[in-house]
């Protein structure tokens, strides 16, 4: 078991020369970092524990008044908390938008919530996605979550997400192929990250339920996208032209759609998730009802696109400033000859570069950086007293960085993950972008399959590169996104 130094912590700093040095460090050089470090620090203290506790109390800057740290946070992400890690230790006070939350990092504190203190703590995202996606699998708990849970593993078997591949692949390589003109040496310009979100969409249409989304692609764009970005909305009311507002529609939207089609699902023996969340079966035979269905394909569908684009955007980046291994990945892909359009599940298990690659950039920037639960009774975390109700943000981004657990965790070193080092065993919370407990990402295979299918296509078609200096400018809301849309130029290679 990690022990964390708060002193060694404290002492380590990032390499200001590499593609990473804003993810450990907070940035300095624009007027918004420096007018955000000029925020005078508010010493605040979240409740003084019972005498009966042996605890202390979390204690932490309380930041702007109702905004809290919300915007350092949006600005900086990781580095944001890794600092808050560096200055309060593993539990502190994370105040935000009017409420008092505990924030929780490092290996041994987020070992509690998830793991020994399981039963202490319920799922807490109700606050950001709950009017948008309620009753989806994360917003479950407890015996309600593992009932659900296990109902849905039927959508999620290997012969399923074989079936789900082959209908992928011709989708994947068709979309990307019209990205740049016909004819070797042919260059184009592309916005990565809408172009990946816009086919991410297509492969929800084609492997989620067996149709192509065609018109109503941009209706439903919209709504996703507006359900997603409400969850950080600064004012949370039903009030005209606020994200709250267009977030409600958003959802109101996906239920009229994914009704409208319920009952020909319940009726196909297509081999699609829709379908097979209609005919899933518990062990004592019973069935989801249309409201659950409907709920359940709205939070997949947004669950499944905005973490495959944010992923694959920040895989086809890293390679693209790593041209050695963009190199590597594109020979073992063409040596495995993926010519025709249903590679089997094992053919891409076989990248074993793009798996590497994968997790590296999965390491740097998981596309769901933290997770939120809620203490169910008083309880403790490290030491803390924690009341109940409290909500608890758990930033396991931080152990992805940290010195204790990562040689030089602000470099690009895919290596990191070969069977020789194996720096992810350093801890079992050491490595977790698909979260952990019991609702860990149960669509993490599916999604691993759709990233590798996305860029295997990208480095058969094209070679891409990045200029030097060039930093992807990372926004952060609920979902990391490149502020600039990732401009990328492809040149076609055949």
């Amino acid at each position: 078991m990690v022990t964390v130094d708060r002193a060694v912590t404290r002492g380590s700093r990032a390499r200001t020369d590499t593609e990473n040095s804003a993810l450990i460090e907070i940035p300095r050089r624009q007027v918004l970092d420096r007018l955000l470090l000029q925020v005078p620090e508010r010493p605040r203290t979240l409740a003084t524990p019972p005498s009966r506790h042996r605890t202390v109390a979390v204690r932490g800057d309380g930041g702007l008044p109702y905004l809290g740290r919300t915007l350092h946070y949006m600005r900086w992400g990781p580095a944001e908390m890794l600092d808050r890690y560096r200055r309060f230790g593993p539990v502190t006070l994370n105040s935000s938008m009017g409420m008092e939350r505990v924030f929780a990092a490092g290996p041994e504190a987020l070992d509690e919530v998830v793991g020994r203190r399981r039963r202490d703590f319920g799922q807490g995202w109700d606050y950001f996605i709950g009017p948008f996606f309620r009753r989806g699998l994360l917003l479950l708990e407890f015996d309600e979550h593992m009932f659900h849970r296990r109902i849905m593993q039927q959508a999620f078997t290997r012969e399923r997400l074989a079936a789900h591949l082959a209908e992928l692949t011709p989708v994947v390589r068709a979309a990307i192929g019209r990205w740049v003109p016909e004819g070797a040496g042919a260059s184009r310009t592309v916005q990565l990250f809408p172009a990946i979100k816009e086919l991410a969409l297509d492969i929800a249409g084609e492997t989620f339920m067996a149709l192509e989304v065609g018109e109503e692609r941009t209706k439903l764009t919209d709504a996703f996208v507006a359900c997603t970005h409400a969850g950080l909305a600064l004012v949370r009311h039903n009030v005209p032209g606020g994200k709250w507002r267009a977030g409600l529609r958003g959802r109101k939207v996906l239920e009229e759609y994914f009704r409208a089609m319920l009952p020909q699902k319940r009726r196909s023996d297509a081999p699609d998730f829709f379908s097979g969340l209609c005919h899933a079966r518990a062990e004592d035979g019973s069935v989801f009802s249309d409201d659950d269905v409907v709920n359940h394909m709205i939070f997949l569908i947004m669950a499944a696109h905005d973490t495959t684009t944010t992923t694959a955007t920040a895989v086809a980046y890293y390679l693209g400033k790593h041209p050695e291994w963009q190199q590597k990945v594109r020979e073992e892909v063409l040596a495995l000859d993926l010519t025709n359009d249903s590679p089997a599940i094992t053919d891409l298990d076989s990248l074993r570069n793009l798996d590497l690659v994968v997790k590296e950039s999965l390491r740097l920037m998981p596309p769901v950086p933290g997770m939120v639960r809620r203490a169910v009774r008083d309880t403790e975390i490290c030491g803390h007293y924690i009341p109940a109700g409290t909500p608890v943000d758990l930033g396991y981004q931080v152990n992805h960085l940290l010195t204790e657990l990562w040689t030089d965790p602000e470099v690009f070193d895919p290596l990191r993950f070969s069977d020789e080092r194996r720096e992810d065993k350093s801890h079992r919370l050491a490595w977790m972008p698909f979260g952990a407990g019991s609702h860990k990402c149960i669509g993490m295979h599916f999604g691993t399959f759709e990233v590798k299918t996305i860029i295997s296509a990208l480095v058969r078609d094209y070679a891409w590169s990045f200029p030097k200096n060039y930093r992807m400018p990372w926004g952060f809301t609920t979902i990391p996104f490149p502020r600039d849309d990732a401009p990328m130029r492809l040149r076609r290679l055949t």
